[in-house]
């Protein structure tokens, strides 16, 4: 059973996780298409950053060298980004979606 003080732990290690993997901007120098682009690729990069460490927690709780709370957590943590990475993708196709519905 989930206490209070767990949920408050995982939302601050979800929160530490957001300000580590923030995708970093390329500098302002370069052209719009790449800062979209170096936003896009450090973001998935950190979606599957969160996975590897999931798995990894799992493999070590199975040899018996890490806490199950560990595991709970990085796996909330990787659920977390897939879920904001699909809501993003939604977002996209939706307004992909209504300036194909635009006359011109």
């Amino acid at each position: 059973m989930t206490t209070n003080a767990f949920a408050a732990g995982a939302y601050a290690a979800i929160q530490n996780i957001g300000a580590k993997g923030a995708p970093k901007l390329a500098p302002a120098s370069q052209t719009a298409g790449s800062n979209f682009t170096s936003l896009l690729s450090s973001t998935l990069e950190s979606v599957g950053e969160a996975g590897r460490r999931a798995d990894g927690q799992a493999m070590a709780v199975a040899g018996g060298k890490a806490n199950v709370v560990d595991v709970v957590t990085a796996v909330a943590e990787s659920e977390t980004a897939l879920q904001t990475l699909v809501a993003v993708r939604d977002r996209v196709i939706s307004a992909y979606e209504e300036i194909m519905r635009m006359q011109i």
